[in-house]
Protein backbone atom coordinates (compact mmCIF):
# COMPACT_ATOMS: atom_id res chain seq x y z
CA UNK A 1 0.00 0.00 0.00
CA UNK A 2 1.01 3.60 -0.53
CA UNK A 3 0.69 6.38 2.02
CA UNK A 4 -0.87 9.75 1.34
CA UNK A 5 -0.77 11.83 4.46
CA UNK A 6 -3.01 12.15 7.47
CA UNK A 7 -5.79 14.23 5.97
CA UNK A 8 -5.94 16.66 8.86
CA UNK A 9 -7.24 19.51 6.69
CA UNK A 10 -10.71 18.04 6.73
CA UNK A 11 -10.82 17.12 10.40
CA UNK A 12 -14.10 17.82 12.14
CA UNK A 13 -15.87 19.27 9.13
CA UNK A 14 -17.08 16.43 6.99
CA UNK A 15 -18.15 13.65 9.35
CA UNK A 16 -21.54 12.24 10.13
CA UNK A 17 -23.49 15.44 10.36
CA UNK A 18 -24.55 14.81 13.94
CA UNK A 19 -24.07 18.46 14.83
CA UNK A 20 -27.18 19.20 12.82
CA UNK A 21 -29.28 16.45 14.35
CA UNK A 22 -30.56 18.59 17.17
CA UNK A 23 -32.04 21.18 14.83
CA UNK A 24 -33.25 18.81 12.14
CA UNK A 25 -36.67 18.36 13.70
CA UNK A 26 -37.35 22.11 13.77
CA UNK A 27 -36.18 22.57 10.20
CA UNK A 28 -38.20 19.66 8.90
CA UNK A 29 -41.35 20.69 10.76
CA UNK A 30 -41.06 24.00 8.95
CA UNK A 31 -40.55 22.09 5.72
CA UNK A 32 -43.81 20.21 6.27
CA UNK A 33 -45.61 23.48 6.84
CA UNK A 34 -44.27 25.49 3.93
CA UNK A 35 -41.77 23.47 1.97
CA UNK A 36 -38.99 26.05 2.32
CA UNK A 37 -36.67 24.32 4.81
CA UNK A 38 -34.44 21.32 4.16
CA UNK A 39 -35.52 17.75 4.65
CA UNK A 40 -32.22 16.08 5.47
CA UNK A 41 -31.59 12.35 5.15
CA UNK A 42 -28.42 12.03 7.20
CA UNK A 43 -26.34 8.92 6.51
CA UNK A 44 -25.62 6.43 9.24
CA UNK A 45 -21.85 6.11 9.50
CA UNK A 46 -19.93 3.70 11.68
CA UNK A 47 -16.46 4.44 13.04
CA UNK A 48 -14.36 3.52 9.99
CA UNK A 49 -16.21 5.46 7.28
CA UNK A 50 -16.93 8.34 9.68
CA UNK A 51 -13.23 8.70 10.47
CA UNK A 52 -12.31 8.52 6.78
CA UNK A 53 -14.68 11.39 5.96
CA UNK A 54 -13.32 13.56 8.76
CA UNK A 55 -9.64 12.96 9.42
CA UNK A 56 -9.18 11.61 5.91
CA UNK A 57 -10.90 14.35 3.89
CA UNK A 58 -7.69 15.87 2.47
CA UNK A 59 -6.39 12.33 1.85
CA UNK A 60 -9.47 11.59 -0.26
CA UNK A 61 -8.92 14.74 -2.32
CA UNK A 62 -5.37 13.54 -2.98
CA UNK A 63 -6.65 10.18 -4.16
CA UNK A 64 -9.14 11.74 -6.57
CA UNK A 65 -6.45 14.11 -7.86
CA UNK A 66 -4.30 11.10 -8.67
CA UNK A 67 -6.85 8.53 -9.81
CA UNK A 68 -9.71 10.61 -11.14
CA UNK A 69 -13.42 10.98 -10.51
CA UNK A 70 -15.47 8.93 -9.88
CA UNK A 71 -13.51 6.89 -7.37
CA UNK A 72 -14.65 3.95 -5.27
CA UNK A 73 -13.09 3.48 -1.83
CA UNK A 74 -13.45 0.20 0.06
CA UNK A 75 -12.63 -0.61 3.69
CA UNK A 76 -11.56 -4.28 3.90
CA UNK A 77 -11.44 -4.36 7.70
CA UNK A 78 -15.17 -3.63 7.86
CA UNK A 79 -16.29 -6.75 6.00
CA UNK A 80 -14.45 -8.96 8.49
CA UNK A 81 -16.21 -7.17 11.35
CA UNK A 82 -19.58 -7.60 9.66
CA UNK A 83 -18.97 -11.33 9.19
CA UNK A 84 -18.21 -11.65 12.90
CA UNK A 85 -21.55 -10.02 13.74
CA UNK A 86 -23.37 -12.73 11.81
CA UNK A 87 -21.22 -15.40 13.43
CA UNK A 88 -22.16 -13.98 16.85
CA UNK A 89 -25.84 -14.65 16.05
CA UNK A 90 -24.96 -18.27 15.28
CA UNK A 91 -23.27 -18.55 18.67
CA UNK A 92 -26.20 -16.90 20.45
CA UNK A 93 -28.53 -19.57 19.09
CA UNK A 94 -25.86 -22.30 19.50
CA UNK A 95 -26.01 -23.12 15.79
CA UNK A 96 -23.33 -24.35 13.43
CA UNK A 97 -23.21 -23.50 9.75
CA UNK A 98 -21.78 -20.97 7.33
CA UNK A 99 -22.03 -17.32 6.36
CA UNK A 100 -21.76 -17.12 2.56
CA UNK A 101 -20.93 -13.70 1.11
CA UNK A 102 -23.11 -13.01 -1.94
CA UNK A 103 -20.26 -11.85 -4.20
CA UNK A 104 -22.63 -10.23 -6.71
CA UNK A 105 -23.11 -7.33 -4.30
CA UNK A 106 -19.62 -5.98 -5.10
CA UNK A 107 -16.77 -6.71 -7.53
CA UNK A 108 -13.97 -5.74 -5.13
CA UNK A 109 -10.91 -7.99 -4.90
CA UNK A 110 -9.84 -6.43 -1.61
CA UNK A 111 -13.11 -7.27 0.14
CA UNK A 112 -13.09 -10.86 -1.15
CA UNK A 113 -9.42 -11.36 -0.23
CA UNK A 114 -9.90 -9.94 3.26
CA UNK A 115 -12.94 -12.10 3.87
CA UNK A 116 -11.10 -15.31 2.94
CA UNK A 117 -8.99 -14.86 6.10
CA UNK A 118 -12.13 -15.26 8.26
CA UNK A 119 -14.29 -18.36 8.71
CA UNK A 120 -16.86 -17.04 6.21
CA UNK A 121 -17.71 -18.73 2.90
CA UNK A 122 -18.60 -17.31 -0.53
CA UNK A 123 -21.63 -17.44 -2.80
CA UNK A 124 -20.63 -17.24 -6.49
CA UNK A 125 -23.41 -16.48 -8.97
CA UNK A 126 -21.41 -16.58 -12.23
CA UNK A 127 -18.39 -18.20 -13.85
CA UNK A 128 -16.46 -14.94 -13.43
CA UNK A 129 -17.23 -14.75 -9.72
CA UNK A 130 -16.17 -18.37 -9.31
CA UNK A 131 -12.87 -17.71 -11.08
CA UNK A 132 -12.33 -14.54 -9.03
CA UNK A 133 -12.93 -16.39 -5.77
CA UNK A 134 -10.55 -19.23 -6.63
CA UNK A 135 -7.87 -16.73 -7.70
CA UNK A 136 -8.31 -14.80 -4.45
CA UNK A 137 -7.46 -17.75 -2.23
CA UNK A 138 -10.82 -19.45 -1.74
CA UNK A 139 -11.01 -23.22 -1.94
CA UNK A 140 -13.96 -25.01 -3.48
CA UNK A 141 -15.18 -26.46 -0.19
CA UNK A 142 -15.90 -22.88 1.00
CA UNK A 143 -17.87 -21.86 -2.10
CA UNK A 144 -21.53 -22.30 -3.01
CA UNK A 145 -22.79 -21.60 -6.52
CA UNK A 146 -26.18 -19.96 -7.01
CA UNK A 147 -28.16 -18.27 -9.76
CA UNK A 148 -28.35 -19.22 -13.46
CA UNK A 149 -25.60 -21.71 -14.37
CA UNK A 150 -24.24 -22.33 -17.85
CA UNK A 151 -22.37 -25.62 -18.38
CA UNK A 152 -18.94 -24.01 -18.04
CA UNK A 153 -19.83 -22.45 -14.68
CA UNK A 154 -21.35 -25.67 -13.44
CA UNK A 155 -18.35 -27.73 -14.59
CA UNK A 156 -15.84 -25.49 -12.80
CA UNK A 157 -17.95 -25.58 -9.62
CA UNK A 158 -18.01 -29.39 -9.75
CA UNK A 159 -14.26 -29.59 -10.44
CA UNK A 160 -13.56 -27.34 -7.46
CA UNK A 161 -15.86 -29.28 -5.13
CA UNK A 162 -18.26 -26.39 -4.48
CA UNK A 163 -21.80 -26.83 -3.17
CA UNK A 164 -24.34 -26.32 -5.97
CA UNK A 165 -27.59 -24.59 -5.09
CA UNK A 166 -29.96 -26.08 -7.68
CA UNK A 167 -33.15 -24.43 -8.89
CA UNK A 168 -34.93 -27.46 -10.32
CA UNK A 169 -34.80 -30.98 -11.75
CA UNK A 170 -33.16 -29.84 -15.00
CA UNK A 171 -30.23 -28.21 -13.24
CA UNK A 172 -29.90 -31.22 -10.93
CA UNK A 173 -29.77 -33.54 -13.94
CA UNK A 174 -27.20 -31.31 -15.67
CA UNK A 175 -24.89 -31.44 -12.65
CA UNK A 176 -25.25 -35.19 -12.30
CA UNK A 177 -24.53 -35.84 -15.98
CA UNK A 178 -21.36 -33.71 -15.82
CA UNK A 179 -20.22 -35.70 -12.77
CA UNK A 180 -20.76 -38.96 -14.63
CA UNK A 181 -19.28 -37.78 -17.91
CA UNK A 182 -16.04 -36.47 -16.43
CA UNK A 183 -15.56 -38.83 -13.51
CA UNK A 184 -15.92 -36.02 -10.97
CA UNK A 185 -16.48 -36.47 -7.23
CA UNK A 186 -20.06 -36.75 -6.05
CA UNK A 187 -21.60 -33.28 -5.97
CA UNK A 188 -23.10 -31.73 -2.84
CA UNK A 189 -26.35 -29.93 -3.67
CA UNK A 190 -28.82 -27.72 -1.84
CA UNK A 191 -32.35 -27.92 -3.25
CA UNK A 192 -33.75 -24.42 -3.60
CA UNK A 193 -37.48 -24.15 -2.93
CA UNK A 194 -40.07 -21.42 -3.40
CA UNK A 195 -43.83 -20.91 -3.29
CA UNK A 196 -44.26 -22.03 0.30
CA UNK A 197 -47.80 -22.62 1.51
CA UNK A 198 -48.94 -21.80 5.03
CA UNK A 199 -51.69 -22.97 7.30
CA UNK A 200 -53.94 -20.44 8.96
CA UNK A 201 -53.50 -16.82 7.83
CA UNK A 202 -52.56 -16.60 4.16
CA UNK A 203 -49.36 -14.66 3.47
CA UNK A 204 -48.93 -12.73 0.25
CA UNK A 205 -45.61 -13.86 -1.23
CA UNK A 206 -44.18 -12.43 -4.42
CA UNK A 207 -43.35 -14.83 -7.22
CA UNK A 208 -39.77 -15.89 -7.84
CA UNK A 209 -38.07 -17.02 -11.04
CA UNK A 210 -35.77 -19.17 -8.90
CA UNK A 211 -36.39 -22.38 -7.02
CA UNK A 212 -38.82 -25.28 -7.23
CA UNK A 213 -42.32 -24.85 -5.75
CA UNK A 214 -42.34 -26.56 -2.37
CA UNK A 215 -45.36 -28.63 -3.41
CA UNK A 216 -43.19 -30.15 -6.19
CA UNK A 217 -40.46 -31.36 -3.83
CA UNK A 218 -41.41 -34.98 -4.54
CA UNK A 219 -40.49 -34.59 -8.24
CA UNK A 220 -37.16 -32.99 -7.27
CA UNK A 221 -36.40 -35.84 -4.87
CA UNK A 222 -37.34 -38.39 -7.54
CA UNK A 223 -34.68 -36.83 -9.77
CA UNK A 224 -32.09 -36.89 -6.96
CA UNK A 225 -32.96 -40.52 -6.30
CA UNK A 226 -32.08 -41.47 -9.90
CA UNK A 227 -28.66 -39.85 -9.56
CA UNK A 228 -27.59 -40.99 -6.09
CA UNK A 229 -24.21 -42.00 -7.45
CA UNK A 230 -23.54 -38.43 -8.69
CA UNK A 231 -25.26 -36.03 -6.30
CA UNK A 232 -25.59 -35.75 -2.54
CA UNK A 233 -28.52 -33.54 -1.44
CA UNK A 234 -27.23 -31.95 1.77
CA UNK A 235 -30.24 -29.75 2.43
CA UNK A 236 -32.85 -27.30 1.21
CA UNK A 237 -33.08 -23.54 1.09
CA UNK A 238 -34.80 -20.43 -0.21
CA UNK A 239 -34.05 -16.86 -1.12
CA UNK A 240 -37.05 -14.50 -1.02
CA UNK A 241 -36.94 -11.00 -2.51
CA UNK A 242 -38.76 -9.43 0.41
CA UNK A 243 -38.11 -7.70 3.73
CA UNK A 244 -41.05 -9.48 5.39
CA UNK A 245 -40.07 -11.50 8.43
CA UNK A 246 -43.40 -13.30 8.31
CA UNK A 247 -42.77 -14.57 4.78
CA UNK A 248 -39.25 -15.69 5.61
CA UNK A 249 -40.37 -17.40 8.81
CA UNK A 250 -43.02 -19.28 6.83
CA UNK A 251 -40.39 -20.32 4.27
CA UNK A 252 -38.06 -21.53 7.03
CA UNK A 253 -40.91 -23.61 8.48
CA UNK A 254 -41.46 -25.07 5.02
CA UNK A 255 -37.77 -25.96 4.78
CA UNK A 256 -37.84 -27.72 8.14
CA UNK A 257 -40.76 -29.80 6.90
CA UNK A 258 -38.92 -30.53 3.65
CA UNK A 259 -35.90 -31.78 5.59
CA UNK A 260 -38.10 -34.40 7.21
CA UNK A 261 -39.46 -35.42 3.81
CA UNK A 262 -35.89 -35.90 2.60
CA UNK A 263 -35.08 -38.15 5.55
CA UNK A 264 -38.17 -40.26 4.87
CA UNK A 265 -36.89 -40.72 1.30
CA UNK A 266 -33.59 -42.05 2.61
CA UNK A 267 -31.42 -38.96 2.20
CA UNK A 268 -29.27 -37.48 4.97
CA UNK A 269 -29.74 -33.70 4.78
CA UNK A 270 -27.98 -31.47 7.28
CA UNK A 271 -28.24 -27.83 6.13
CA UNK A 272 -31.01 -25.26 5.80
CA UNK A 273 -30.17 -22.22 3.67
CA UNK A 274 -32.22 -19.09 4.45
CA UNK A 275 -30.60 -16.99 1.72
CA UNK A 276 -30.00 -13.28 2.16
CA UNK A 277 -32.12 -10.15 2.21
CA UNK A 278 -31.22 -9.12 5.77
CA UNK A 279 -31.15 -5.46 4.82
CA UNK A 280 -29.14 -2.38 5.72
CA UNK A 281 -30.00 0.67 7.78
CA UNK A 282 -28.75 3.60 5.69
CA UNK A 283 -30.01 6.53 7.76
CA UNK A 284 -29.02 7.91 11.14
CA UNK A 285 -32.49 9.10 12.19
CA UNK A 286 -35.88 7.41 11.89
CA UNK A 287 -37.62 10.77 12.25
CA UNK A 288 -35.95 12.17 9.16
CA UNK A 289 -37.15 9.23 7.05
CA UNK A 290 -40.69 9.50 8.35
CA UNK A 291 -40.84 13.26 7.77
CA UNK A 292 -39.37 12.96 4.29
CA UNK A 293 -41.79 10.28 3.06
CA UNK A 294 -44.73 12.20 4.57
CA UNK A 295 -43.61 15.41 2.88
CA UNK A 296 -43.10 13.58 -0.43
CA UNK A 297 -46.68 12.31 -0.34
CA UNK A 298 -47.92 15.84 0.35
CA UNK A 299 -45.83 17.19 -2.51
CA UNK A 300 -47.38 14.63 -4.90
CA UNK A 301 -50.79 15.79 -3.64
CA UNK A 302 -49.87 19.40 -4.38
CA UNK A 303 -50.03 20.45 -0.73
CA UNK A 304 -46.42 21.66 -0.70
CA UNK A 305 -43.84 22.66 -3.34
CA UNK A 306 -42.27 19.86 -5.41
CA UNK A 307 -39.32 18.06 -3.81
CA UNK A 308 -38.03 16.31 -6.92
CA UNK A 309 -36.96 16.92 -10.51
CA UNK A 310 -40.08 17.40 -12.67
CA UNK A 311 -42.28 16.31 -9.77
CA UNK A 312 -41.02 12.71 -9.77
CA UNK A 313 -43.07 10.78 -7.19
CA UNK A 314 -40.94 7.63 -6.67
CA UNK A 315 -43.96 5.52 -7.57
CA UNK A 316 -46.67 7.85 -6.26
CA UNK A 317 -48.97 9.84 -8.58
CA UNK A 318 -52.17 11.82 -8.44
CA UNK A 319 -55.27 10.61 -10.29
CA UNK A 320 -58.61 12.40 -9.97
CA UNK A 321 -57.61 13.98 -6.68
CA UNK A 322 -56.41 10.71 -5.13
CA UNK A 323 -52.87 9.48 -4.51
CA UNK A 324 -52.27 6.27 -6.47
CA UNK A 325 -49.40 3.83 -6.69
CA UNK A 326 -46.91 2.66 -4.08
CA UNK A 327 -43.73 4.27 -2.79
CA UNK A 328 -40.97 2.43 -4.67
CA UNK A 329 -38.21 3.15 -2.18
CA UNK A 330 -35.97 0.98 -0.05
CA UNK A 331 -36.85 1.45 3.65
CA UNK A 332 -33.69 3.48 4.23
CA UNK A 333 -34.13 3.62 7.99
CA UNK A 334 -34.44 0.08 9.30
CA UNK A 335 -34.05 -0.45 13.04
CA UNK A 336 -33.90 -4.18 12.37
CA UNK A 337 -31.28 -5.05 9.75
CA UNK A 338 -28.24 -7.20 9.06
CA UNK A 339 -27.27 -9.65 11.79
CA UNK A 340 -30.06 -8.29 14.00
CA UNK A 341 -32.61 -9.30 11.36
CA UNK A 342 -31.23 -12.85 11.34
CA UNK A 343 -31.41 -12.95 15.13
CA UNK A 344 -35.07 -11.92 15.02
CA UNK A 345 -35.86 -14.51 12.35
CA UNK A 346 -34.34 -17.31 14.42
CA UNK A 347 -36.25 -16.09 17.48
CA UNK A 348 -39.60 -16.19 15.69
CA UNK A 349 -42.04 -18.86 16.87
CA UNK A 350 -42.83 -21.52 14.27
CA UNK A 351 -46.60 -21.18 14.26
CA UNK A 352 -47.15 -24.34 12.21
CA UNK A 353 -44.63 -26.44 14.16
CA UNK A 354 -45.80 -26.07 17.74
CA UNK A 355 -44.85 -22.44 18.34
CA UNK A 356 -41.22 -23.03 19.36
CA UNK A 357 -38.53 -20.62 18.08
CA UNK A 358 -37.20 -21.44 14.64
CA UNK A 359 -33.62 -21.34 15.91
CA UNK A 360 -34.48 -23.87 18.59
CA UNK A 361 -36.01 -26.22 16.03
CA UNK A 362 -32.86 -26.00 13.90
CA UNK A 363 -30.72 -26.76 16.95
CA UNK A 364 -32.81 -29.70 18.15
CA UNK A 365 -32.82 -31.22 14.66
CA UNK A 366 -29.01 -30.86 14.50
CA UNK A 367 -29.35 -28.84 11.28
CA UNK A 368 -26.61 -26.50 10.09
CA UNK A 369 -27.66 -22.98 9.11
CA UNK A 370 -26.53 -21.38 5.86
CA UNK A 371 -27.03 -17.66 5.22
CA UNK A 372 -26.15 -15.63 2.11
CA UNK A 373 -25.86 -11.93 3.03
CA UNK A 374 -24.71 -9.60 0.27
CA UNK A 375 -25.72 -6.02 0.98
CA UNK A 376 -25.63 -6.65 4.75
CA UNK A 377 -22.10 -8.07 4.67
CA UNK A 378 -20.68 -5.03 2.85
CA UNK A 379 -22.60 -2.54 5.00
CA UNK A 380 -20.33 0.48 5.70
CA UNK A 381 -17.59 -1.07 3.50
CA UNK A 382 -17.52 1.47 0.68
CA UNK A 383 -17.80 5.12 -0.34
CA UNK A 384 -18.08 6.57 -3.85
CA UNK A 385 -16.46 9.96 -4.51
CA UNK A 386 -17.46 12.41 -7.23
CA UNK A 387 -15.84 15.75 -8.01
CA UNK A 388 -17.96 18.86 -8.54
CA UNK A 389 -17.46 20.23 -12.07
CA UNK A 390 -20.05 22.97 -12.40
CA UNK A 391 -22.68 24.77 -10.32
CA UNK A 392 -25.53 26.68 -11.98
CA UNK A 393 -28.41 28.67 -10.58
CA UNK A 394 -31.98 28.01 -11.78
CA UNK A 395 -35.23 29.92 -11.59
CA UNK A 396 -36.62 27.36 -9.12
CA UNK A 397 -34.15 28.27 -6.38
CA UNK A 398 -32.33 24.92 -6.44
CA UNK A 399 -28.92 24.91 -8.11
CA UNK A 400 -27.79 22.33 -10.66
CA UNK A 401 -24.57 20.63 -9.56
CA UNK A 402 -22.78 18.63 -12.26
CA UNK A 403 -20.38 15.94 -11.10
CA UNK A 404 -17.57 14.05 -12.81
CA UNK A 405 -19.61 10.83 -12.58
CA UNK A 406 -22.97 9.58 -13.75
CA UNK A 407 -25.96 7.76 -12.32
CA UNK A 408 -24.45 4.37 -13.22
CA UNK A 409 -21.45 5.07 -11.00
CA UNK A 410 -23.49 5.53 -7.84
CA UNK A 411 -26.69 3.52 -8.09
CA UNK A 412 -28.26 4.47 -4.77
CA UNK A 413 -31.47 5.78 -6.34
CA UNK A 414 -31.57 2.97 -8.90
CA UNK A 415 -31.91 0.69 -5.89
CA UNK A 416 -34.46 2.97 -4.22
CA UNK A 417 -32.05 4.22 -1.56
CA UNK A 418 -32.33 7.88 -0.56
CA UNK A 419 -29.46 9.21 1.57
CA UNK A 420 -27.56 12.51 1.65
CA UNK A 421 -24.01 12.71 0.31
CA UNK A 422 -21.31 14.24 2.48
CA UNK A 423 -19.67 17.45 1.25
CA UNK A 424 -15.86 17.44 1.33
CA UNK A 425 -14.78 21.01 0.47
CA UNK A 426 -11.58 21.50 -1.46
CA UNK A 427 -10.44 24.20 0.96
CA UNK A 428 -11.03 22.07 4.04
CA UNK A 429 -13.72 24.42 5.32
CA UNK A 430 -17.34 23.71 6.16
CA UNK A 431 -18.52 20.25 5.17
CA UNK A 432 -20.84 17.66 6.54
CA UNK A 433 -24.18 16.11 5.83
CA UNK A 434 -27.53 15.96 7.53
CA UNK A 435 -27.55 19.64 8.33
CA UNK A 436 -23.85 20.34 8.74
CA UNK A 437 -22.84 22.62 11.58
CA UNK A 438 -25.48 25.31 11.44
CA UNK A 439 -24.14 27.43 8.58
CA UNK A 440 -27.33 27.34 6.52
CA UNK A 441 -28.08 25.09 3.61
CA UNK A 442 -28.22 24.90 -0.16
CA UNK A 443 -30.83 23.05 -2.22
CA UNK A 444 -29.32 21.29 -5.23
CA UNK A 445 -30.05 18.77 -7.96
CA UNK A 446 -27.14 16.42 -8.64
CA UNK A 447 -26.53 15.85 -12.35
CA UNK A 448 -24.25 13.36 -14.10
CA UNK A 449 -21.74 13.76 -16.91
CA UNK A 450 -23.70 12.02 -19.67
CA UNK A 451 -25.45 13.90 -22.47
CA UNK A 452 -28.80 12.48 -21.41
CA UNK A 453 -31.73 14.19 -19.71
CA UNK A 454 -32.18 11.02 -17.69
CA UNK A 455 -28.68 11.15 -16.15
CA UNK A 456 -29.79 12.33 -12.72
CA UNK A 457 -27.70 11.15 -9.80
CA UNK A 458 -30.55 12.21 -7.51
CA UNK A 459 -34.10 12.89 -8.67
CA UNK A 460 -34.89 14.52 -5.35
CA UNK A 461 -33.76 17.93 -4.22
CA UNK A 462 -30.74 17.39 -1.98
CA UNK A 463 -29.92 19.80 0.85
CA UNK A 464 -26.27 20.41 1.68
CA UNK A 465 -24.72 22.56 4.44
CA UNK A 466 -23.51 25.02 1.80
CA UNK A 467 -23.44 25.38 -1.97
CA UNK A 468 -20.69 23.19 -3.45
CA UNK A 469 -17.93 24.77 -5.51
CA UNK A 470 -16.02 23.32 -8.47
CA UNK A 471 -13.25 21.13 -7.08
CA UNK A 472 -15.19 20.05 -4.00
CA UNK A 473 -15.99 16.36 -3.52
CA UNK A 474 -19.30 14.74 -2.74
CA UNK A 475 -18.91 11.46 -0.87
CA UNK A 476 -21.78 9.02 -1.31
CA UNK A 477 -21.68 6.76 1.75
CA UNK A 478 -22.39 3.05 2.01
CA UNK A 479 -22.43 2.26 -1.70
CA UNK A 480 -20.62 -1.10 -1.51
CA UNK A 481 -23.86 -3.11 -1.55
CA UNK A 482 -25.03 -3.13 -5.20
CA UNK A 483 -24.71 0.68 -5.55
CA UNK A 484 -20.99 1.00 -6.31
CA UNK A 485 -20.44 -0.88 -9.55
CA UNK A 486 -23.57 -2.89 -10.30
CA UNK A 487 -24.71 -0.52 -13.07
CA UNK A 488 -21.43 1.12 -14.08
CA UNK A 489 -20.85 1.34 -17.86
CA UNK A 490 -18.53 2.98 -20.37
CA UNK A 491 -21.44 4.91 -21.91
CA UNK A 492 -20.28 7.83 -24.09
CA UNK A 493 -16.75 6.67 -23.35
CA UNK A 494 -16.87 8.20 -19.89
CA UNK A 495 -14.49 6.47 -17.47
CA UNK A 496 -15.87 4.12 -14.84
CA UNK A 497 -14.66 4.47 -11.28
CA UNK A 498 -11.32 3.05 -10.28
CA UNK A 499 -11.27 1.35 -6.90
CA UNK A 500 -8.87 1.64 -3.98
CA UNK A 501 -8.61 -0.20 -0.68
CA UNK A 502 -7.99 2.02 2.34
CA UNK A 503 -6.84 1.25 5.86
CA UNK A 504 -5.97 3.43 8.83
CA UNK A 505 -2.80 3.02 10.84
CA UNK A 506 -2.43 5.45 13.72
CA UNK A 507 -3.06 8.97 12.45
CA UNK A 508 -2.38 8.11 8.81
CA UNK A 509 -4.47 6.66 6.01
CA UNK A 510 -2.89 4.24 3.57
CA UNK A 511 -4.13 2.93 0.26
CA UNK A 512 -3.49 0.66 -2.67
CA UNK A 513 -5.35 -0.17 -5.84
CA UNK A 514 -8.08 -2.68 -5.11
CA UNK A 515 -6.55 -5.37 -7.30
CA UNK A 516 -3.18 -4.96 -5.56
CA UNK A 517 -4.56 -5.59 -2.07
CA UNK A 518 -3.56 -8.80 -0.31
CA UNK A 519 -4.27 -9.46 3.38
CA UNK A 520 -0.75 -10.74 4.08
CA UNK A 521 0.85 -7.31 3.71
CA UNK A 522 0.58 -4.32 6.01
CA UNK A 523 -0.10 -0.81 4.76
CA UNK A 524 3.10 0.33 3.10
CA UNK A 525 3.84 -3.14 1.72
CA UNK A 526 5.48 -4.81 4.73
CA UNK A 527 4.62 -8.47 5.23
CA UNK A 528 2.68 -9.36 8.36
Amino acid sequence: MSTAGTGTAGTGTAGTGTAGAGTAGTAETAADAGGGEPLYLEPRLEERPAALLTTGAAFLHTLVDALGSPLNVVLPGQIAENAERFRAVFRRHRLTGRVFFAHKANRSSALVRRLVTTDAALDAASLGEMQHALASGWTGDRIMTTGPKDPEFLWLALRAGAVVNVDGPGELEGAAELVRAYGLPRCRVVLRLSGFETSGTTLLSRRSRFGTPARSLKHLLDTADRYRDAVEPIGVGYHLDTTSLDEKAAALEGCLTAMEEMRVRGFSPRAVDVGGGFGVNYLAHAGQWSRYTTALTRAVMGERPPMTWDGHGYGLRMENGTVKGALGLYPAHRPLAGAGYLDELLSRPAAGLGGRPLGTLLLESLHELYVEPGRALVDQCGITLGRVLDVRATDTGAHLVRLAMNAGDVGLEDHGVLVDPVLLPRDGGLGGGGGGTGAGHAAVHLMGNLCLESDLITRRTVHLPRLPRPGDLLAFPNTAGYCMDFGATHAQRQPVARRVAVEREGDSWHWCLDEQYWPITRPGGQRT
